[in-house]
């Protein structure tokens, strides 16, 4: 006995969702052209999004480091004028009864500078260098060779290989004595 609540349909009709289907129909290989289409412009906008942003990261981690540094070296530079001072105090008085104290004082401030990656920069006898001194005089000298460092009046520091502040230096003018 047939099921009494059984829908009989005919061959020819399928439901809605199975027609839409249909492998050989002309409106459903375009849908599902366009939809690929659509979903391979999708994963390309993706893709492009997530380098824009991996781009993005990269550079604000490259802006806050250079910023850091920036801020590093003001303070270093801020510091290098107590160090100055110091050093001035010490000239000074070089037998006076506080030479002991300042030149602790000064070693401690250069153990804190050294700390930081900061070196010393104009020593005597270098050759002169544009980049890490600044030749504030030039003396006449006979027995050394030309362009080099003869007295250093301010010393220069450099960090990282970046010079902090130049040298003050004299130098050697080996070839006014040969006139």
């Amino acid at each position: 006995m047939p099921n009494s609540h059984a829908v009989e349909q005919s061959p020819d009709v399928q439901p809605e969702d199975q027609q839409a289907g249909t492998p050989g129909s002309a409106a459903t290989d375009a849908e599902s052209r366009d939809a690929r289409a659509e979903l391979a412009a999708m994963e390309d906008r993706y893709k492009r999004a997530l380098a824009d942003l991996d781009n993005y990261r990269k550079r604000s981690a490259r802006d806050v480091e250079r910023r850091v540094a920036e801020a590093q070296e003001l303070v270093l530079r801020d510091w290098l004028e107590a160090v100055d001072s110091v050093e001035r105090a010490l000239r000074m008085a070089p037998e006076g009864p506080l030479f002991d104290g300042l030149r602790a004082v000064l070693d401690q401030m250069e153990g804190i500078l050294a700390r930081q990656g900061v070196e010393r920069i104009g020593a005597l006898g270098e050759r002169f260098d544009p980049q890490r001194h600044e030749a504030i005089a030039v003396r006449p000298a006979n027995d050394l060779p030309d362009r080099t460092v003869v007295d250093v009046v301010r010393s220069g520091f450099a960090r990282n290989g970046n010079v902090l502040r130049p040298a003050e230096v004299i130098v050697a003018d080996a070839r006014e004595h040969d006139r």
